[in-house]
Formats: C-alpha cells, sequence, structure tokens
C-alpha cells in the first residue's frame, strides 16, 4: 500500500512537471526570455519580468496568466486582443495593462520583429502562462 502511493506520488509530480512545461514552451516566431523572478511583499506572490520577441505576422495563443501583466513595447508595433475589448496597437514606448486572467493575445502587425518587457505579478508556483480555448 506505501509502495503504492510513492509510487502514485511520483507519476503525478512527473506528469505535473511535464503538463507545465508543455504550456511554458516556447512556439514557433515567439521567443521568450526570462529576465528575474522575484517574491513580493505580499506572501504567495511574485514578480516575474521577461522579454517577449515576436516575429512579423506572428500571434501568441490565446492565453490568460494568473495575475497581472505589464506589457511595454520596446521595438515594432504589437495588437493586443483582450477578451471582451476592442483591439489596440501599441508602438514602442507604449504600454498595456493586462488584469489577471482576461484571456488575449499578442500579434506583431508590423513589418520587423516586434519585442515586449512583459512584467508579471502573479501566484508564486502557478503556471506564468494559461492556454484559452
Amino acid at each position: 500500500m506505501k509502495i503504492s502511493r510513492i509510487v502514485a506520488g511520483v507519476l503525478l509530480t512527473v506528469g505535473t512537471g511535464l503538463a507545465l512545461h508543455a504550456a511554458n514552451a516556447q512556439q514557433p516566431g515567439i521567443q521568450r526570455t526570462d529576465l528575474i523572478q522575484h517574491d513580493l511583499s505580499v506572501p504567495g506572490r511574485e514578480a516575474v519580468q521577461a522579454r517577449v520577441d515576436i516575429a512579423p505576422g506572428t500571434s501568441s495563443i490565446k492565453h490568460s496568466h494568473p495575475g497581472e501583466e505589464v506589457a511595454y513595447v520596446l521595438e515594432g508595433s504589437l495588437e493586443y486582443q483582450l477578451e471582451g475589448r476592442a483591439p489596440v496597437t501599441l508602438h514602442a514606448g507604449e504600454a498595456l495593462f493586462i488584469p489577471a486572467g482576461v484571456a488575449h493575445v499578442a500579434k506583431n502587425v508590423g513589418s520587423g520583429k516586434a519585442s515586449e518587457l512583459a512584467t508579471y505579478f502573479v501566484e508564486k508556483g502557478s503556471p506564468l502562462a494559461v492556454p484559452v480555448k
């Protein structure tokens, strides 16, 4: 009985790890470079900052985050489609606040590479991005 519980625990841990890896896998045309991850003063919360480079014409999958995101466009032009809102196009030097749990898509609508500095304030230990159907 004890061995069965240990095996079940190991399988659950491995399965969870594989699911998180798949959810955070890079998609073609998008390169995410994690810059910093640090605990916040609020217990159970952390800040994560990443540079996201998106090839021309490429869109992210529809996804949400377990916390707030601030997206700052470093270069190029990105169109953000937040669920329930009209699309908005941002250019280098402009920023957007994305509320926790709001499904969204980012698309490079320019002719060259677009980059954003994404800052997330999320639940510690949660997957950073959650795919939405």
